[in-house]
């Protein structure tokens, strides 16, 4: 994605939120350099399970997918800095497959040095990396090579930050990149005690605080806003309705914010409220009715002991 398209993403989507009744960002802008630094913070907090748990799965049975694909590409969507990935790299280096791994996120700088350091990692094997915001920009991946099999990676429980009808449109869009006899692994956070759940989005250390009020800091950076991150503490609880955690961030004041760029101004009241993320938990149920309803079928669940997170694999159903 060239700066100029990312950056005219972005002002639509802030104009969009902020002059909503009930204000709301996207959470794929927490993910510039400094926010992909402190969401690999997030991850080494004792509270913050998810992480670790994947890891410890893919760890577990990254050959077992390896071997149930055949894969010889791995496509990540939000790759980030792919701490994890390696995992599933080596596992595909160690079968004798490996030929080509795309990293595809929001961020520019994020992405060009990890295909940097993976290109020093893994000397031989096919680095790309691609830019854009994967609601919109999946065509800009390459198309698998003929006959090589291709994993799609959304890790992290990711998958969850999608409200549940532009989840299951999103996961149904996804066959294209998948491509012939592609496998889509997928994260999900599974429903669980919400006394861990809420840890989890609000340590002690105020580590996940600072990661959602990078989102202002973003915004004052390109769009030369001027919010004022201290104004504003940081919310996260679980909705049992829906099943999610939120994420939002509370005004400690009324005042007003001026977003140059856009030539708005927007104003906050003491207390008022605005969503910067949705976080879905999973029960084995809802996991596979959202493949179902995307024209996905299941072929493997893999989970840690305590049954706190899940991978998928899943494919393409037949006509």
């Amino acid at each position: 994605m060239s700066q100029t398209s990312a950056r005219s993403t972005l002002a639509d989507d802030v104009l969009d939120g902020l002059t909503r009744p009930f204000k709301e960002l996207p959470p794929k802008y927490f993910y510039d350099e400094r926010g992909s630094r402190l969401f690999d913070a997030v991850c080494e907090q004792p509270e913050y399970y998810p992480t670790r748990t994947e890891r410890a799965i893919l760890e577990a049975h990254a050959a077992e997918i390896v071997a149930a694909t055949g894969a010889a590409e791995l496509v990540e969507l939000g790759s980030g800095t792919a701490a994890k990935t390696r995992v599933l790299l080596d596992a595909m280096r160690d079968a004798g497959r490996l030929q080509r791994y795309v990293a595809f996120d929001v961020d520019e700088t994020v992405v060009r040095r990890s295909v940097e350091a993976l290109e020093q990692e893994y000397p031989g094997v096919e680095i790309v990396g691609v830019t854009g915001d994967f609601e919109a920009d999946l065509d800009r991946i390459p198309p698998p090579e003929p006959g090589a099999g291709r994993i799609v990676a959304f890790l992290g429980g990711t998958i969850g930050n999608f409200l549940p009808g532009a989840r299951r449109a999103f996961l149904r869009g996804l066959g294209t990149t998948l491509g012939p006899g592609g496998h889509l692994l997928l994260g999900t956070d599974r429903v669980k005690a919400v006394d861990v759940l809420e840890a989890a989005y609000d340590d002690a250390a105020g580590v996940s605080a600072a990661f959602n009020r990078n989102v202002l800091l973003v915004i004052n950076q390109e769009l030369d806003a001027d919010f004022d991150p201290e104004l504003f503490d940081h919310v996260a609880f679980f909705d049992p309705r829906h099943e999610w955690i939120e994420m939002r961030l509370r005004a400690r004041r009324a005042h007003t914010v001026h977003v140059r760029d856009l030539g708005l101004d927007v104003a906050f009241d003491r207390g008022e409220e605005m969503r910067t993320e949705i976080s879905a938990k999973f029960t084995p149920a809802r996991l596979e009715a959202d493949l179902d309803a995307a024209g996905l079928r299941l072929a493997g669940l893999y989970s840690d002991p305590a049954e706190c997170f899940a991978l998928s694999l899943s494919r393409v159903a037949p006509r």
